[in-house]
């Protein structure tokens, strides 16, 4: 269980493995190697499988699978880049192979992706309850949020509807499985939720008796000022990304300091930084395994999968020109890249076409760290103090050896120097992050104004 810090402890970090259901995730082109899986993901449920096994074993706190819709369309004005060079292109639903992961597992976490954008929150609702009963409480939601202010007022009320459906239509004790009077359940105890959009029109309660989580833990991706206050708001925990910790630490004060303009503990969003770490035993064979996957890093699909995110295509730069933020005019772009390109300090290179797709094809735009056990055990403990992190996402470059890596050489480290999780650490998600007896949400939280006890309907 997750353990309280003191002034005098060291900072916990929390670890999570970070991936996609699609061949590339963010290590462009290592589908060519033949010690990578990417390419059974789709097709083999084995590799899902052998992955649980494998975090499992290192007491990683959670599975985090990315997930999207279409194509990265905006380098030289074509999808043909990205479909050529699997550019996150073909890809499944992460929600399939959770629950066989589930089966093999007792104690790791399950985040998954999805947008209230796609679908109702009444289906949403349904199927992330039913994976929260399957996994006993060791599921999460990693809702992905618009940074058009239009769209994310439309998506923060379609969230607030499913957090309602979880939270607010079922009492505790609605579930009577009273055989001898014939009473599965009461009726009298379970509300009806309306609501009325000009896409959606729900009018039913909540399909599934409560999970044991009831609302699923709360992932947010995202630093727009939309995302950010979605996030000060909603989220329990932020996913951010950048090439320098000094990118994150202003992002990560002003996600707090949401949270607490809305009566939250700052404290109890946990802010989570995506990294992919190469490690070797010495630094010899780390810098190896390095220019191992340099040689096969695909820059074009780097370059695919920047221009798709920001909204620019790169293609129509020099490659040595230096790319600034008034280079960035369209409507569609992710936040993160786009201020990211607003860094000047002297631990990144020029933001040029050259350099970024050399950059985004291993590790996307999270830092890659090379080196022992050692050195990247430094590295995150300084990324935390510098940014203010709760823990980390760790993307791979090559599956299944950089998850390995991670569990053999780098876990150990970690748990010799006092900061990560216990063996065995086991409860739901939330109770992983806040401690014994919090699986539900915090009081603090906005959610809990949805509680069967407390709803009020047309609030």
């Amino acid at each position: 269980m997750a353990e309280p810090q003191t002034p005098t402890s060291k900072r916990r970090i929390f670890i999570n493995a970070f991936d996609m259901f699609t061949t590339s995730h963010l290590n462009f082109g290592q589908w060519r190697r033949e010690d990578d899986r990417g390419k059974d993901k789709r097709r083999d449920l084995s590799y899902w499988t052998d992955l649980a096994q494998t975090l499992e074993r290192g007491d990683v706190n959670a599975l985090i699978l990315a997930d999207g819709y279409g194509q990265h369309d905006v380098y030289k004005g074509s999808a043909e880049p990205a479909i050529r060079t699997t550019c996150q292109y073909p890809m499944g639903d992460p929600a399939a192979p959770v629950t066989a992961m589930a089966a093999v597992t007792k104690n790791l976490g399950f985040i998954i992706t999805t947008s209230t954008s796609y679908e109702s929150p009444f289906v949403v609702a349904k199927r992330f309850s039913t994976l929260d009963h399957l996994t006993k409480g060791r599921f999460g939601w990693n809702i992905v949020t618009s940074f058009k202010e239009s769209a994310a007022k439309a998506h923060d009320r379609r969230y607030e509807i499913a957090d309602e459906i979880w939270e607010g239509s079922w009492a505790d004790d609605a579930l009577r499985e009273d055989a001898k009077n014939e009473v599965y359940a009461d009726p009298n105890k379970i509300r009806w939720i309306k609501y009325k959009s000009a896409n959606f029109n729900i009018d039913a309660p909540h399909i599934l008796d409560p999970s044991p989580q009831r609302t699923p833990f709360l992932l947010q991706a995202g630093t727009s000022s939309a995302g950010i206050a979605f996030a000060g708001k909603h989220a329990e925990a932020v996913m951010v990304a950048a090439l320098s910790p000094h990118i994150l630490a202003p992002r990560v004060a002003e996600i707090r300091a949401k949270a607490a303009q809305f009566g939250r503990d700052h404290r109890s969003i946990k802010v989570f930084a995506v990294v992919t770490p190469v490690i070797g035993r010495t630094d010899e064979e780390a810098q190896e395994k390095y220019q191992t996957a340099l040689a096969h890093s695909s820059a074009e699909a780097g370059l695919a999968f920047y221009s798709g995110n920001v909204g620019i295509d790169l293609s129509k730069f020099d490659l040595d020109t230096e790319i600034r933020p008034d280079d960035v005019t369209v409507d569609s772009r992710v936040h993160s890249l786009v201020n990211s390109l607003k860094y000047r300090g002297s631990d990144l290179p020029a933001w040029t076409p050259r350099n970024i797709g050399k950059h985004m094809a291993i590790g996307g735009n999270g830092s890659v760290p090379v080196g022992t056990p050692a050195h990247v055990a430094d590295f995150l403990e300084e990324w935390a103090e510098t940014a203010d992190l709760d823990g980390f996402n760790i993307g791979h470059v090559v599956s299944p050896a950089s998850f390995e890596d991670l569990v053999d050489l780098l876990v150990p480290e970690l748990r010799r120097r006092g900061v990560y999780a216990t063996r065995g650490e086991s409860g739901t998600i939330r109770e992983r992050i806040y401690g014994p007896g919090q699986s539900r949400l915090r009081d603090d939280h906005i959610g809990s104004r949805s509680k069967y006890d407390t709803y009020v309907e047309d609030q």
